[in-house]
């Protein structure tokens, strides 16, 4: 599907002589674009009110929210896509776009996933255990004839579907287009689908019947939605205790209502944009749906498609809490064209299998300390009808990259167990609020945390694929390393990284384990010098150790984190290293062939 607007960009307003926000124009300005026609107004950074934010004296901080591309110049800074990335690819790219892709929520009574508390709640009602099942039928009948009242009243279709292979979303779109629906109700789907749910079962030791919270199958129902304001959504309701409720929106379809509020141009294919007018509006409107009341939000959702939330909850005293299932963030980088990316993608997929290890794939997702980590990490590449996707997954958590429709590059990280982060927060029940890192939690009042670690987790993805080493000669790139350096009237040699000390030296630093927190003088002792030292060699290993560091630092390879022992890795060393260790690692074979 394929969707064009048109509206007022950037250009456009700049043309009449409107007023445009400095932020939109900060790009332009370092690479020399900015003409005296155009009237700026700086603007402060608008901070969510969800999200704790540190206080700071001196000027204003600026917040560039994304970059466009003008003039045939290359953008040097963008939202989403590290500077590294943007330095080397950005003549081939129009836009970046980042903010959630699809979003599943889930409502749950969650006192009632508690069996003694399930208990207690049939005694609210006056039931017995043994009359459970007829109690949950008749609730589950009402619960049916609530769907059919809705799609009848609207004069929607209700439809059973009986094969779980049937795109529902698919289905509701073809409807949509068929009966020229703008709004409101598309259709009802009822599907069996297997779920949490309640059964009565006997003890034989003592004789007593009691609730069992078990996997079983129960009708469900599905409601879509087009949402005048969030697009095409749709609401799920569990017809049998306890009546678990999913809602999914998709954050693009979102914003393409949005940029036609707002009257911009674009062009949308499936669930991404190739063209955007105005991609630093594009991404205001983006920032802006994380500043969503979504519990408001969500319960509007709930009482439109479960009108007896309220009926059942009452007893409880408790309404239905929100959580978020599953979360994907993605950032879109907007080619030109598909020869532009096509050209590109290739070696991305390439360098991403071939030198993206376990240690690498932790420290995208936030590990910092790799060696710690107890779990399974997968790498699988896949060819799908629309492109080859590559995705690395730890723990049930992924960061995918994949082409979209040709000419997008998508990089997205999917969430589906959010305590494997961290969140800057006051402890649950804590009277003197004082803040420190807590795990991440499902409630919907950290989704503004899972935005931000989420698009950290792209930028280190796009910086890492940032490395490849392209076209320029690897002979051109090591050359500044291969001649001896003077730092500060100090001559230091040449690095010889053929050679088996200095080989293991780089490889040493590349490490992924390391690219978070960092290395230190006896990090690397450990993996130079594995065996025990013998009495009184220690302290010349780690004097050893600080020549090298030294080294390294005067080629420009690693910084010093300021007020520690430890040492990062530069940008430039990131790529220096890549292409060094490729070229270490390569066969005879794969030479050959890339030479003929």
């Amino acid at each position: 599907m394929v969707k064009r607007r048109h509206g007022s960009s950037m250009a456009d307003r700049c043309a009449a002589g409107k007023e445009v926000s400095w932020y939109e124009v900060l790009p332009l300005a370092r690479i020399g674009v900015v003409g005296p026609q155009l009237n700026l107004t700086r603007r402060r950074q608008d901070h969510s009110a969800a999200k704790p934010q540190p206080k700071s004296g001196g000027a204003p901080r600026l917040l560039v929210s994304a970059w466009v591309l003008m003039k045939n110049q290359t953008p040097t800074s963008g939202h989403g896509a590290p500077d590294a990335f943007l330095n080397k690819f950005g003549q081939h790219i129009t836009g970046v776009l980042s903010g959630f892709d699809r979003l599943r929520f889930r409502g749950t009574l969650r006192m009632l996933f508690d069996p003694s508390v399930m208990e207690v709640y049939l005694l609210r009602w006056n039931v017995l255990i043994k009359h459970f099942k007829t109690f949950a039928e008749g609730i589950t009948e009402r619960v049916k004839a609530a769907a059919y009242q809705a799609a009848q009243s609207a004069g929607r279709p209700f439809r059973y579907l009986p094969r779980p292979d049937v795109s529902k979303e698919d289905l509701a779109r073809q409807i949509a287009h068929d009966d020229q629906v703008r709004s409101g109700l598309v259709a009802v789907f009822s599907a069996v689908e297997p779920c949490l749910s309640y059964s009565v079962r006997g003890d034989r030791q003592t004789q007593q019947i009691h609730l069992v919270l078990e996997t079983r199958k129960c009708t469900h129902f599905y409601h879509y939605y087009l949402h005048p304001e969030m697009g095409l959504c749709h609401v799920r309701v569990q017809t049998w205790f306890p009546f678990t409720v999913d809602v999914c929106l998709n954050g693009r379809e979102w914003l393409a209502r949005q940029m036609d509020q707002a009257g911009l141009s674009y062009e949308q294919r499936d669930n991404c944009f190739v063209r955007v007018s105005d991609p630093v509006r594009a991404q205001a409107l983006l920032d802006q749906q994380l500043r969503t009341d979504w519990p408001k939000l969500l319960n509007t959702l709930l009482a439109q498609a479960h009108p007896l939330h309220a009926e059942l909850a009452r007893p409880l005293r408790q309404d239905y809490y929100w959580s978020a299932s599953q979360t994907e963030f993605a950032t879109d980088l907007l080619f030109r064209d598909a020869h532009s990316l096509g050209a590109l993608y290739p070696q991305f997929l390439h360098h991403g299998i071939r030198s993206f290890a376990s240690p690498d794939v932790l420290r995208f997702l936030g590990k910092a300390y790799p060696n710690k980590f107890r779990g399974e990490v997968t790498s699988t590449l896949k060819h799908r009808p629309e492109g080859v996707r590559l995705r690395h997954t730890v723990n049930g958590n992924s960061i995918k990259v994949y082409d979209k429709q040709g000419s997008v590059l998508r990089v997205e990280t999917t969430i589906v167990r959010p305590e494997q982060f961290k969140v800057y927060r006051p402890a649950n029940g804590d009277p003197e609020q004082r803040l420190k890192w807590q795990r991440l939690r499902r409630g919907v009042a950290d989704l503004w945390r899972r935005a931000e670690v989420s698009r950290a987790a792209n930028g280190r993805y796009l910086s890492a694929l940032a490395s490849v080493s392209g076209k320029t000669p690897l002979k051109d790139q090591t050359a500044p390393v291969c001649r001896p350096v003077t730092v500060q009237g100090k001559r230091y040699r040449a690095l010889h990284p053929w050679s088996a000390t200095d080989g293991a030296l780089l490889e040493a630093i590349s490490r992924g384990e390391f690219a978070l927190a960092g290395f230190r003088n006896r990090d690397l002792r450990a993996l130079l010098y594995p065996r025990k030292a013998p009495l009184g060699e220690e302290p010349r290993r780690a004097a050893r150790v600080t020549r090298q560091l030294a080294l390294l630092r005067a080629h420009g390879l690693i910084r010093k984190v300021s007020g520690t022992h430890r040492w990062l890795v530069t940008e430039h060393g990131r790529r220096l290293l890549t292409a060094l260790l490729a070229a270490r690692q390569a066969d005879v074979d794969q030479l050959t062939q890339l030479a003929a």
